[in-house]
């Protein structure tokens, strides 16, 4: 019996929940609070200037085919994929960086000359992480977090060790150069913990970088979203924007409904890919399944600070991808993740997507996006947003050896106001839930719903976890438990 199913949020996870449900043939109601769909993907356009406002980097390009083979589709037929060389640059001072490269035989010559030996020792490693990738991505991510058992398969029983040692453990092991550890540790900020705290199973991270590479999408990641949003409505469903969600009505314990823009909408079942918390103080108190101290208890990954800047004039000394490793990693993440507070000497990113692409910005000029990752809940305000902007930009002027200040045209900011705003952001946390061991997989929020029949959940605080890639699978796993109860 076809469904009417109301969708809260329109991000990655929701878009590839409903593509899937309205293939089962379920009539599916996507409601998005903001005028655009895309929830943190979604796009800033300025005076000819174009910015992701949330994810820049299109890893694990095989999550998105699989995804789209589900439909008999392929990602080309909606939008166009460039793979980066140099993939990005990481800067440790002043005209001192080291550039990833493109291919695994490239990057081992990079290591190689900054520490002798480890080109095989790097090759041991990605060979290790690209086992971890084959268990993980092409399986048990793919299974919905309601039993322990979920994890235990012949491939993680020989594997067992690398749930309770780290990242860090594993990388220490094998490299004493800084400059290459730092690099090695990297792609698991994406997983919103710090490399000692997150299992070092997780290396497969590694490998979706070194391995596999890293792509571009032409005109943005936001072409994704209009790339899975096209889908879904030939796919039949229904997307409406300034659609804010309220509250979800129940009688007894049953989800029948939500209110949206004061006006009821009826539902026989309601899922929800806006953030979790959030979701659960849409309904009466009795009916929520996690207090206010389960999430206050939990890690989460971390917030940001992010500027959007339009340069008039082509910068140089920099990549599409350029990571700001210049100060001391531990003492910012102590920051984050130990002692939350503004980081005193703060890493950063910045990403210039018309280095790639040519619509970004135009001709002449540049596209900046730059990114600072924080502790969620910090306070927020507009001066300590101008005095980290100074801050990041006379060390990128240092480093890079070029003056960029005189060249702004204008920049706008986004920061932990704007993720409770906008996204109704638990503490205004960008990623989500950490991916520590006692949050991996049956130890993360529940996709169904203990407490109310017909309400379900997706996105970053459920499994697999945080991340663009997660998030699609999520959006997957949902749908097929809910085809799986229906």
């Amino acid at each position: 019996m076809p469904k009417k199913i109301a969708i809260i949020g329109s991000g990655f996870s929701s878009l590839a929940a409903a593509c899937y449900l309205a293939k089962e043939g379920h009539n599916v109601h996507i409601y998005e609070k903001n005028e655009t769909i895309g929830g943190r993907a979604r796009q800033y356009k300025r005076d000819g200037y174009t910015f992701d406002i949330g994810p820049t980097w299109y890893w694990m390009p095989d999550v998105f085919e699989r995804f789209f083979s589900d439909f008999g589709k392929s990602p080309s037929d909606y939008y166009e994929l460039i793979k980066l060389g140099p993939a990005y640059r990481v800067y440790f001072g002043k005209k001192d960086y080291i550039t990833i490269g493109d291919t695994l035989e490239k990057i081992k010559k990079v290591f190689e000359e900054e520490e002798s030996g480890s080109a095989i020792k790097l090759q041991k490693f990605i060979d290790d992480a690209q086992s971890n990738y084959d268990i993980a991505i092409k399986d048990l991510v793919y299974r919905p977090g309601v039993s322990p058992l979920e994890l235990v398969t012949p491939q993680t029983m020989t594997r067992i060790g690398k749930f309770f040692s780290t990242i860090a453990k594993e990388v220490r092991k094998e490299f004493n150069n800084p400059r290459l550890v730092a690099i090695l540790e990297f792609p698991v900020l994406f997983l919103g913990a710090k490399p000692s705290n997150t299992p070092a199973f997780y290396s497969f991270m590694n490998y979706a970088d070194f391995g596999i590479g890293t792509f571009h999408p032409k005109d943005g990641m936001y072409s994704v979203i209009q790339g899975m949003a096209t889908l879904a409505q030939e796919l039949g469903v229904n997307i409406h924007t300034h659609s804010d969600v309220t509250s979800i009505q129940t009688e007894g314990v049953i989800a029948t409904g939500i209110e949206v823009n004061n006006a009821f909408a009826k539902a026989d079942l309601i899922l929800s890919g806006a953030d979790y918390h959030h979701t659960e103080t849409l309904l009466p108190q009795h009916l929520r399944q996690y207090s206010e101290k389960y999430w206050d208890s939990k890690t989460f990954a971390p917030s940001s600070l992010l500027f959007y800047v339009g340069f008039n004039k082509k910068l140089k000394n920099v990549d599409h991808h350029t990571l700001f490793f210049d100060v001391d990693f531990a003492q910012h993440a102590e920051a984050i993740y130990d002692n939350p507070q503004w980081p005193e000497k703060p890493l950063f990113y910045a990403s210039f997507p018309s280095m790639t692409d040519s619509s970004a910005a135009p001709e002449g000029k540049e596209a900046g996006i730059f990114l600072i990752p924080l502790a969620p809940g910090l306070e927020d305000t507009p001066e300590l947003r101008q005095q980290y902007f100074d801050i990041i930009m006379d060390r990128f002027e240092k480093l890079t050896d070029q003056k960029v200040l005189d060249f702004v045209n204008f920049k706008a900011s986004f920061c932990v106001n704007d993720f409770i705003k906008d996204y109704n952001s638990y503490k205004g946390n960008a990623y989500g839930m950490a991916n520590t061991l006692l949050q991996t997989a049956f130890l993360r929020p529940k996709l169904k719903s203990k407490k109310v029949k017909n309400l379900y959940f997706t996105g970053q605080l459920t499994v697999p976890g945080p991340g663009v890639p997660p998030s699609l699978i999520s959006g997957k796993l949902t749908a097929q438990l809910i085809t799986k109860n229906k």
